[in-house]
């Protein structure tokens, strides 16, 4: 067979024959081989000689023919991307995007056509569908409703899981679900069914099975990238030639001109597969496929593979996509007060928001958001003085909406007002006016197209009138921050709430903060929805079940999330109870950052990142969710030998202290984190 391999060429064009295609990552590590033997194409990739991706059925169904068989690649054009970019939100303020792409042209028996493109960059693979206008029966194909993808992904068996299962539509509270809030596994084999037999969410991450002669990788420690030393394990970091270990799936791009997707169950053979919307979503109204006009392109699926180094410092999220429009403002970000998480819905009212302003002012944050009920339980009128005096404080209020009615039974309000383009124009000059700056909108109804058109009308409409926005009871984001520039965050993720309802969710709470930042907080910016300082979840603080987590855990977490307007859910009465310090750190936490690196860690067990503030310094937080200490030895190169360091860190008994420790003459720095504790490093 002909084989194709793609090199550091600006552009080229040749006829290939039936066979296989080669796409090379820019180092020559990452290979990626498309066949279309059979009539069928497929898609396998290898990382150092180690085959990551078996063989993956890729093609599409659509309405104007089979584009699963009978085809044949009948041209190939290669080319390089190089795509250094500024990113405003995210991990990272900038990156250096540089890939190999392919765009494989294919017929099938009916000559119909269509193109996939693949991009191949270090550690990532992404891929996507492109259709052209064509004629199919003697008429020009203006239009097509893509009804199913074939396209797969098949891991090495023995792979193990840490991703979350899809619900179906109209379940949970209210009717509200799916939302992308249920458990993840924590290394469960891929045979194992989905719970609720609508297969998983994105993002996924798996476990690649060890292989012989992989020594030094360890299920405890996981892999520290070269930056760690565990002392449980005694590993002191992972040789370069050491196989990849890790591979994290999802996809981007995905906004009002095609559905969101999700994950098949896994079979034997076949791997995972891409799943469309199930049809009782979004109330049942709506499509269960996409529909878009031609030309046409599908979003991209994305793959990562490496060591959990590349997993959490990846942008392919953001390399892949371009913005859609321009910033009508220079959006703030910041920190906001919170009153609903513990004080529940009886605290919207205009005295309580004013503790939660005057707190906010007093801890020098930029936000009060003002949740559900709002628009009866204050009222318009008195919303706008609520707006006023907050202004007065240096605070901007953020005000809570129902997405709407029609998608779920939620009673909220206030409602009516996110939902049609007439509604929104009202609203959102109105709060204009007023001098709010941002808007939570909860409560969607699923994937399907047109929620996903939803999404992009209330942040386009949002942007005119210089509002930020989050969403909660919602899907994750898919490159959203780099394409809207005034989206935030998103929760999509089973969130502090849970926290506040059950002693179940707290007891875990270590778990889902440890897992995120490998899994659904790499992707995309997560709104978790507080740094949680009451040690009791209560109003009074000494009632219902208490918070599992140390103090420096939960000032740690300010840190390992990541999202560029950061909720900390203090409480007034913790002006009284905190100490100092950990007043002083909430006072000065940044939220957005210039870098991010991986430092050590393993899902779900603990993890140690490193990020710099945009404004130049460098932070080191890290959080452990196992029942026992753990001493790490940490080499920290982005601070110098014998440096010292601010260092925050639990007690034997849990209790948070500040003190200093000082870098050894290789700059490292043994660390010893309590069990649901953290630390934090960072310089004077």
């Amino acid at each position: 067979m002909r084989k194709l391999f793609l090199s550091l060429i600006l552009t080229s064009s040749v006829l290939a024959w039936a066979g296989d295609v080669m796409v090379s990552s820019p180092d020559g590590r990452l290979n990626v081989k498309v066949s279309d033997a059979g009539g069928r194409v497929y898609y396998e990739a290898t990382y150092d000689g180690r085959r990551v991706i078996e063989p993956s059925a890729m093609g599409l169904k659509t309405s104007i023919g089979d584009l699963t068989k009978g085809l044949s690649i009948i041209n190939t054009e290669q080319s390089t991307v190089d795509n250094p970019y500024t990113m405003r939100g995210t991990k990272a303020s900038h990156a250096d995007y540089e890939a190999n792409k392919a765009v494989l042209s294919l017929k099938n028996a009916d000559d119909i056509q269509m193109s996939i493109i693949f991009q191949v960059s270090n550690h990532d693979v992404a891929f996507r569908y492109e259709m052209p206008r064509q004629k199919f029966k003697s008429k020009e194909m203006k239009r097509v409703r893509i009804l199913s993808e074939l396209s797969s992904f098949n891991l090495p068996e023995g792979s193990t899981t840490f991703i979350s299962p899809q619900i179906g539509a109209e379940t949970g509270w209210e009717q509200t679900k799916p939302s992308y809030e249920e458990v993840y596994s924590a290394d469960a084999p891929m045979t194992e069914p989905s719970r609720y037999g609508h297969g998983y969410i994105f993002p996924a991450l798996f476990h690649l099975p060890e292989i012989s002669g992989e020594s030094g990788i360890s299920r405890i420690s996981g892999e520290s990238g070269n930056s760690g030393k565990s002392e449980k394990s005694g590993k002191s970091g992972i040789p370069a030639s050491t196989p990849p270990s890790w591979i994290l799936i999802s996809e981007t791009g995905v906004g009002s001109s095609y559905c969101g997707s999700h994950l098949s169950d896994y079979q034997t053979g076949t791997g995972y597969t891409i799943a469309y919307p199930d049809r009782g979503e979004n109330n049942g109204f709506g499509s269960d496929f996409a529909a878009i006009p031609l030309p046409g392109k599908t979003p991209w699926r994305t793959i990562t593979i490496g060591g959990l180094k590349d997993i959490v410092e990846t942008t392919i999220s953001y390399d892949l996509v371009e913005p859609l429009y321009q910033p009508s403002t220079d959006y703030e970000p910041g920190r906001y007060t919170w009153s609903w998480l513990i004080w529940q819905d009886k605290s919207i009212n205009y005295d309580d928001q004013v503790k939660f302003i005057d707190l906010a002012s007093e801890m020098g944050f930029e936000y009060c958001l003002v949740d559900n009920w709002w628009d009866t339980q204050i009222g318009r009128d008195r919303i706008a003085e609520l707006s006023k005096y907050a202004q007065s404080k240096g605070v901007h209020l953020l005000l809570w909406y129902n997405s709407n009615g029609f998608a779920n039974d939620a009673p909220q309000g206030p409602r009516d007002c996110m939902n049609t383009a007439i509604a929104r124009e009202r609203e959102m000059a109105w709060l204009q006016s007023i001098g709010v700056k941002g808007i939570k909108v909860d409560f969607f109804g699923g994937d399907k197209q047109e929620t996903m058109r939803l999404y992009e009308d209330i942040l386009s409409d949002a942007n005119r009138y210089g509002l930020q926005v989050v969403f909660h009871g919602c899907t994750i984001p898919r490159g959203w921050e780099k394409m809207y520039p005034n989206f935030v965050a998103s929760e999509a993720v089973l969130a502090s709430e849970n926290v506040f309802f059950t002693e179940e969710a707290a007891i875990r709470q270590p778990f889902d903060l440890t897992l995120h930042p490998f899994c659904r907080n790499t992707t995309a910016s997560m709104d978790w929805g507080g740094i949680i300082m009451n040690k009791y979840l209560s109003k009074d603080n000494k009632s219902r079940h208490t918070r599992k987590t140390t103090d420096i855990f939960e000032l740690a977490s300010g840190i390992t999330m990541q999202t560029s307007v950061q909720c900390v859910a203090m409480q007034p009465n913790n002006l009284q109870e905190l100490p100092q310090f950990e007043m002083d750190f909430l006072r000065q936490l940044p939220t957005t950052w210039e870098e991010t690196r991986f430092v050590d860690g393993y899902p779900g067990k603990y993890v140690v990142l490193a990020r710099k503030s945009t404004n130049g310094v460098w932070y080191v937080a890290g959080l452990n969710a196992q029942k026992e200490p753990l001493t790490l030895t940490l080499q920290l190169p982005m601070f110098q030998p014998g440096q010292k360091l601010q260092y925050y860190v639990d007690s034997k008994k849990g209790e948070p202290t500040l003190t200093t420790l000082k870098l050894d003459k290789k700059g490292q720095a043994k660390v010893t984190i309590q069990p649901n504790g953290g630390i934090i490093l960072h310089a004077d």
